[in-house]
């Protein structure tokens, strides 16, 4: 089969962090924002907005002084090129700061298909990890990559689950990022563990709980680590016809 006009391209994901990032703002970024970086002729763009929808997530966990609001994927034919410089210099005038990352793209689960610009039903949870300096690269890489994938479909509700590899950051300030992660939970994770989990009992939390937390200690993900719930809108697809 021959591949598509958007078959082959670069993802570069940007990170947006602001002190006060209300629902309004959300939906500036969700809306003419977007539809400024779409005239940018991107391939692919996908926007995620804490908002109100999942801001009262269990799962929260910050660093990141201003936390992050919004993380935005972009699919370009060039990461250095103009485009992805014009969309960071748009998000920066909505943003505390805004920080861009070249990264390589892991599809353990791919989640369903859905209509461009509508949310992504559930919970879009983003986590940004830290390699620890006692583990070297490869080691860091395997026990993500290759221990620790079963675990998280294995012991969560996962319908949707993305692993980002940053290759190197892309604005001179950015926060030291090595991965990025992408979770789709159902509705109900927003506020109960079970739910996120998809437990039965406690006792079935209690096992999963376990089994999570002793996998992600292994290659660094139980500290250091920023977890943003968010609400997702994918407004232009690579891998589907563009809009």
């Amino acid at each position: 089969m021959p591949l598509g006009r958007f078959a082959i391209v670069e993802k570069v994901i940007l990170v947006a962090r602001a002190a006060v990032a209300d629902d309004s703002w959300c939906a500036r970024l969700r809306g003419p924002v977007a539809e400024e970086l779409l005239d940018l002729g991107l391939p692919g763009l996908a926007v995620n907005v804490k908002d109100s929808a999942v801001r009262e997530s269990l799962m929260t966990l910050t660093t990141l002084d201003p936390p992050v609001a919004a993380v935005l994927s972009l699919w370009t034919d060039q990461h250095y090129g103009p485009q992805v410089d014009a969309a960071l210099q748009r998000l920066a005038r909505e943003s505390d700061t805004v920080a861009g990352y070249l990264v390589t793209e892991s599809v353990p689960l791919r989640a369903p298909e859905i209509e461009l610009g509508a949310r992504t039903p559930g919970l879009a949870n983003v986590a940004l990890l830290r390699r620890p300096p006692e583990l070297d690269e490869p080691t860091w890489r395997t026990r993500w990559h290759r221990d620790h994938t079963a675990v998280a479909l294995e012991t969560q509700t996962t319908f949707g689950y993305t692993q980002n590899a940053v290759v190197r950051a892309l604005s001179p300030d950015a926060p030291a990022v090595d991965a990025i992660v992408e979770e789709l939970f159902p509705d109900a994770a927003v506020t109960d563990i079970k739910a996120f989990f998809g437990a039965a009992d406690d006792a079935d939390l209690a096992e999963r709980i376990e089994r999570m937390v002793a996998s992600t200690s292994a290659f660094g993900a139980n500290r250091d680590v920023d977890t943003v719930p968010t609400s997702r809108y994918v407004l232009r697809s690579p891998w589907r016809a563009a809009r």
